[in-house]
């Protein structure tokens, strides 16, 4: 075993000390994603794919960090993405100069490569900057030592093989990692290009190229948004869900694990994988949108993981479509407030209300014929599962106890019938039948009096996932949509801010923050139901909810201003995106 592939204690890395979630920014080419502070220090990146492990993991207590910033810690920090992109520009004002830092992950991208670009330049003045570079695979217990190859610094350890360029002079101290400075002058730039691959690569690592590539493929992928609500929020949570879509067309449900919803209360877990109901959420919204390549990506990947699994679906996956792991804990501190969790419990749960959100995607994507053949199979499949297990509790759109849960029946329905009007003869005739016995029996034991919709089967309290189906138009007409909108609302909001459900003896905000996709879901309910001043009040609070890099968590602890959870979470820049469509004026599905 050569030295670089030794193992070593996983120490906590001092030089990376944590950051208010609200802060971070995120770097992502659909394969990985990078994690970056306001010091310019990435502390988190996986490799060579998000499920892997972390090269740089300071971001939960490892080590590993890749650092670019001034020499002089006297500076002020600021930072912005590119317009449509998830090329990020960090920035630092000192006394006497602006310095600015653009970086990527250079796309297009590939599985088995990742290619990290970091171009710093003088904006005003005259400065020193100081790099560092500390590649620490397997979470932090492997360490790399570089050999530099006339101006290429290269490793190889834990399967993976390295080459940085635009540092000759660095220096190699052990156990730290390459250190070096460079002074700049107004107006010039200097670029660093890290590598990290499974295999020996030959291409030149030209920064200028990889640039040009990477902006070229960034105007491609995201669209115009000029007409929507919020249009430039908007276009950035395209970005952020292509950044998180993989070429496998898998999209994961954050870039992150271990990022606590709650300080030291055991609720943090690994979303660094694909959720296929978080993949039709976002589906949806763009099918709201128009047809685009994120639309296509998902119904590919759905239907695959559909026609290949059947009644023994998984609610997630790996992007490249195996199953997720078992949660496991690793030797390292944790997030403030976390724990250090990979793996995932609930990938093998059954979930009825994902087969329901499949089907609503299967149907968007043929209301503009991007359906396919593979897609109109696996609808068939879904359709059989939901036949012969609709009457089985499952554990919903929360992952709690298996229930019988309004939502997921509700679920179903609007799928159901969603699929009744895009399909022909018999096929949708069947589908029609289906989703009137679903609904009947679910009114029957899930409805009141007044018409509200209650939690569960057994539960009459208020779930904000009831306004997901409100928000669909389902099961049609008002049908309960107002009463359980005015009900959820009355139960479960906190300054302008939705929670998911009561915690029984528990005041809102204690057990857990308010969640960000409810509330976007409750704009586009009372939307739906014709209050659009409403629906603009309720979208308008709810993006406030975000960082300075504009990214959003999961929840949102409403009295601290403070994100919580993994980032950034693609359902809730999903629904965003949803809601500047509809309220920018495009009409909703009947």
């Amino acid at each position: 075993m050569s030295h670089g592939a030794e193992r070593s204690a996983a120490e906590p890395d001092a030089s990376c000390p944590p950051w208010a979630l609200r802060e971070y920014a995120v770097l992502a080419d659909g394969e990985r994603g990078a994690v970056l502070d306001p010091r310019g220090r990435i502390v988190w990146l996986c490799a060579p794919r998000w499920h892997d492990d972390a090269v740089f993991s300071a971001l939960i207590g490892g080590t590993g960090h890749f650092t670019v910033g001034p020499v002089d810690r006297r500076n002020v920090w600021g930072g912005y993405y590119e317009e449509g992109t998830l090329i990020r520009v960090s920035r630092w004002l000192t006394s006497g100069c602006v310095i600015e830092c653009r970086e990527a992950l250079a796309l297009p991208a590939r599985p088995d490569r990742l290619v990290l670009l970091r171009r710093m330049r003088m904006v005003r003045g005259e400065a020193r900057l100081r790099m560092g570079l500390d590649v620490r695979p397997g979470f932090g217990e492997r360490r790399m030592d570089p050999r530099r190859e006339g101006g290429t610094w290269t490793a190889g350890a834990a399967g993976l093989r390295m080459r940085f360029t635009g540092a000759p002079d660095a220096v190699l101290r052990p156990g730290v990692g390459l250190a070096g400075e460079f002074r700049l002058r107004e107006g010039q730039t200097h670029d660093l290009v890290l590598e990290l691959s499974e295999g020996v690569e030959q291409e030149p690592l030209d920064a200028d190229a990889l640039w040009r590539a990477t902006e070229r493929e960034w105007d491609r992928a995201v669209p115009d948004c000029s007409r929507l609500a919020a249009p430039r929020d908007a276009r950035h949570a395209y970005a952020v869900l292509r950044g998180l879509t993989s070429t496998s067309g898998g999209m994961v449900a954050a870039a992150t694990t271990s990022l606590p919803e709650r300080a030291n209360r055991g609720r943090n877990y690994d979303y660094r994988f694909a959720w296929l109901r978080d993949q039709c959420y976002a589906g949806l919204a763009v099918a709201a949108h128009g047809p685009h390549e994120l639309l296509d990506d998902a119904v590919r990947f759905v239907a695959e993981r559909v026609l290949t699994d059947g009644d023994g679906l998984r609610p997630a996956y790996t992007v490249d479509g195996r199953p997720v792991g078992a949660q496991r804990t690793l030797r390292l501190p944790g997030y403030p407030g976390g724990d250090d969790h990979v793996g995932n419990d609930a990938g093998a749960q059954f979930q009825l209300d994902t087969f329901g959100e499949v089907l609503q995607l299967f149907a968007a994507a043929a209301v503009h014929d991007r359906l396919g053949e593979n897609a109109e199979r696996a609808a068939a499949v879904a359709v059989d599962v939901v036949e012969r297990h609709w009457l089985r509790p499952d554990a919903g759109l929360w992952e709690l106890e298996d229930r019988w849960w309004t939502h997921s029946r509700l679920s179903v329905v609007c799928g159901l019938r969603r699929m009744a009007a895009v399909l022909p003869g018999p096929a949708g005739r069947r589908c029609g039948e289906l989703a009137g016995t679903v609904l009947r029996e679910t009114r029957r034991r899930c409805a009141g009096a007044d018409g509200r919709w209650y939690r569960a089967a057994d539960d009459d309290g208020p779930e904000a996932a009831l306004l997901m189906p409100v928000a669909r138009g389902c099961p049609g007409g008002d049908d309960g949509g107002a009463a359980t909108r005015a009900y959820v609302e009355s139960r479960l909001t906190e300054d302008g801010y939705l929670y998911r459900f009561e915690h029984p003896g528990v005041p809102l905000g204690e057990a857990e923050g308010a969640f960000l996709l409810c509330g976007f879901t409750m704009a586009l309910a009372a939307e739906r139901l014709g209050d659009r001043v409403g629906a603009f009040r309720w979208f308008e609070r709810t993006r406030a909810a975000c960082g300075p890099p504009g990214l959003f968590a999961e929840e949102y602890d409403v009295r601290q201003r403070q994100l919580r959870g993994n980032l950034p979470q693609a359902f809730v820049h999903a629904l965003l995106l949803e809601c500047a469509v509809r309220l920018g004026g495009v009409p909703a599905l009947p």
